[in-house]
This record gives C-alpha cells, structure tokens and sequence, in this order.
C-alpha cells in the first residue's frame, strides 16, 4: 500500500461558510467586499445570545486572530468596525454567560464541583453515552463537531500566558508544551486529532465542518476566545482550562473505550488514551501550580476563576443535551449530513440514519 504523506490540517486557509441570519450574513458580506458590517443596534440587541446567527458572527470574527478565511485580507483582523461590532456581540454573550451562572462562588468550590465523578459508568454525559450505546455514525459527528476546537488545541488557551507571571505562568507553558507536543510536531494533541478524523474517515481540514456544527458547539468553541482576548477576563480563561484539565481523563477514557468498541480504529483511540494519561497529570498542576499561585497573586480574581469553570459546564451541559436528544432519538446532530468517505482502517462507516 502506497503511503500518503500526511497532509497539515491548517496548510489552507477556509472558506468563508454559509450565513445564519441577518448579522452573520453582514459579517460575511463585509469580510468579502471590504466595507464595514452594516448592522443595526436594533438587529444586534433583538439576538439570541446562544443562537446560531450571533455564534457565527463571533466565530467569523474571532477567527480572523487564528487562520483567518480565503479571500479575506489579514488586516481585517483589526478593523475597527469590525472590533465595534464584535464588542457588541460579545457584551450579549458574555451578559447571559453571567445571568446564568451562579455568582458569588469561590474558584476552590467550583473546583470541588468537577472533581466528583459518578460511580461506576452510570453518568447521563456524552462521553457515558457513546461509551455505553454510541454507534460509529455518532462518533463521526461528534468528532467533526469537535474539530471547530481540537484542530487548533490550546492555542485559545495560550493567550493567557502573557498575562500571568511568576510560577503560575511557568505553570501554563509547562502544560501547554505538552498540548504542543512537547517540542515534536507528530505528537501535537491538534496532530493526534487530525489522526483520530483520518480514522473515522472525515476530512481534517481545518474548518471544514463549520457549515455543519450548531450553535451550541460554536458556544463552546467562542468561550475560550472570547475569555482569551480579552485580559479582564483571564482568570475566566484560567477558569475554563482548569475545568477542560479536571474532566479531560476521565471523559477521555471513556472515549477511549467508544472507539475501541466500535473499531474506529488505532488513531481514534490513541488521542483519547493521549489525554488519559496527560490530563491526570495537567489537571494537579493547574489546580496547584497555576490556580493556587495566580490567586494568592491576584485574590481578585477568585471569583473569576469560578465564573470561567461554572460557564464552561454551562455550555457543556447545552451542547450535551443537544446531541443527546438528537442521538437518542435517531437523527443526526449535524446541519447538514457529514460526506461520507471510506476511513483509513478500511472498515465500513454508517452513516446516520435516512430522514435524519
């Protein structure tokens, strides 16, 4: 067998996707003719905060700091009308964030929240579910869902860095080296994903499930930039990279034993087995060595940390009764149907059910 060089899932820049709604489809006609994003306040305080027309707006404007889009010139990322309309995008956003959320609670008890696990496998999350009953077709769609995030792993969570010192930034890169591959490009966690997809037969180029993802993943996604980008909110940022540490090994093995019985195959199990073994260890440095030390720093941003744990959990819990209702009743997740390709370990991929 002939084999093919692997292929950089970010060697491309991607296309500008389809529009959601009124805003997403000023976005995109900005981004595309280089005017400004004709918009109104009106249109903009009517949004959804969590639906799909503001997401896609966030996600169109947030990605012009990461890859950006094909025919959108590089100095859009700091055009300041498109900077207005991002703020306001964000104040709607990150002001339901904080109407949901429990306020007042400490980063320790939020903390202590995540630490506990159900007993035995008896949980009602993805991870439980896909374990336990997920068929192939599921686990497809979850991992292109997930793409929007895993092909550019750690890199929303590397803004915080300039904004700690002393030992809890030692801390953070220490972890974020190993999300890097410590050193060796191969073993990058956005490498292993991008093997994992090529497993499961899905194209790992990077972007090219943003058509197909609903707003509920593009929240999950928009969080971290949107805590990222702005150093105010860095102890939110803190806060959601403890609570994706703190539950990573144990969701992950889970995930493990998914594609392990569904015969995803080697890569597929391999990136969950991955983040078994470092996540248990990433998950006591950050809550000791970046957590600790970042507060007894900066005490006032106790209740920061716990705002980014809580909402990260927030967005979680929406995404998961998403995909969760779809599944359990024989639909796809997916805006539009996944394009089906035969995977590397030359087994037969189901698809989702017809009619889905």
């Amino acid at each position: 067998m002939i084999e093919v060089p692997y292929r950089e899932a970010r060697d491309t820049t991607p296309v500008l996707p389809a529009a959601r709604g009124v805003v997403s489809d000023a976005v995109l006609s900005a981004l595309r003719d280089r005017h400004e994003p004709r918009v109104s306040s009106q249109a903009v305080s009517q949004m959804e905060p969590y639906g799909d027309d503001l997401q896609l707006a966030l996600y169109l404007l947030y990605e012009l700091h990461y890859q950006g889009f094909e025919g959108v010139d590089d100095d859009r990322e700091w055009d300041a009308d498109l900077l207005r309309l991002r703020g306001a995008l964000e104040y709607r956003f990150l002001r339901a964030l904080r109407t949901e959320v429990p306020q007042g609670a400490s980063a320790r008890d939020a903390l202590a929240e995540i630490l506990v696990e159900p007993i035995g496998d008896d949980g009602t999350g993805v991870s439980h579910y896909l374990q336990r009953e997920g068929h192939l077709w599921q686990l497809r769609e979850y991992a292109a869902l997930r793409s929007l995030y895993h092909l550019k792993e750690a890199d929303p969570h590397a803004w915080v860095i300039p904004r700690l010192h002393g030992r809890a930034k030692a801390a953070m890169v220490a972890v974020e080296y190993d999300e890097f591959g410590a050193g060796r490009a191969e073993e990058m966690h956005a490498r292993l994903f991008a093997n994992l997809m090529d497993d499961l037969g899905l194209d790992h180029t990077y972007g090219r499930y943003l058509d197909a993802a609903p707003a509920q993943v593009l929240c999950t996604v928009n969080v971290m930039s949107l805590f990222g980008l702005h150093r105010a909110l860095r102890g939110a940022l803190v806060g959601h990279f403890a609570a994706v540490e703190v539950t990573s090994p144990p969701g992950s093995r889970r995930l493990a034993k998914a594609m392990r019985r569904t015969g995803a195959g080697p890569a597929a199990e391999r990136f969950y087995e991955e983040h078994v073994e470092a996540d248990a260890v990433h998950e006591q440095v950050v809550q000791h060595e970046v957590v600790e030390p970042l507060l007894a720093a900066e005490p006032g941003l106790d209740t920061d940390v716990a705002f980014g744990i809580h909402a990260t959990g927030l967005l979680e819990d929406r995404l998961a009764e998403f995909l969760l209702t779809a599944w359990r009743d024989g639909r796809s997740a997916l805006r539009i149907p996944l394009t089906t390709t035969a995977p590397h370990h030359r087994q037969t991929v189901r698809t989702a059910p017809e009619g889905s």
